[in-house]
């Protein structure tokens, strides 16, 4: 019977040759964490640096109102984008806010937004969307 006593040959085989697919590889050396602002984690503490209006790509046409958020854990600064309406309102310089991916495909933008990955959940301890709708108010700092 022919390889009959091949199994290492046949396994050595297969782990050489996984290398040569992408996915396998990224995950392996863990370039998607090592790339991560947030580090893998779900979500990110940060301090606001900047209010920023970022244009909408083709074919739509808005100013969409985004944040320069710097990460207490290791400095990197990256946008965020403000969901609903007027809640560039609740959010000034200097305010401590925690963010979380937005939802687009692998990690990478969202939707019309270009180079934005980010959105905006809690501004110092109070979640935006109650902000928003009137139910609590910002603690000054």
């Amino acid at each position: 019977m022919p390889g009959e006593f091949a199994a290492r040959k046949l396994r050595l085989k297969r782990k050489k040759t996984r290398w040569s697919d992408r996915a396998y590889r990224r995950r392996m050396l863990g370039l998607d964490i090592k790339s991560d602002p947030l580090e893998g984690a779900p979500m990110g503490r940060g301090i606001v640096l900047e209010k920023v209006g970022i244009e909408s790509r083709q074919p739509n046409s808005a100013v969409r109102k985004c944040v320069r958020v710097q990460l207490i854990k290791n400095g990197h600064v990256v946008s965020a984008f403000l969901p609903r309406d007027g809640a560039l309102n609740f959010i000034d310089e200097h305010d401590e806010v925690i963010i979380t991916g937005i939802g687009g495909p692998r990690g990478k933008a969202y939707g019309d937004l270009p180079g934005v990955r980010y959105q905006v959940l809690t501004v110092n301890g109070v979640a935006l969307k109650e902000l928003i709708s009137g139910k609590k108010q910002k603690p000054s700092r």
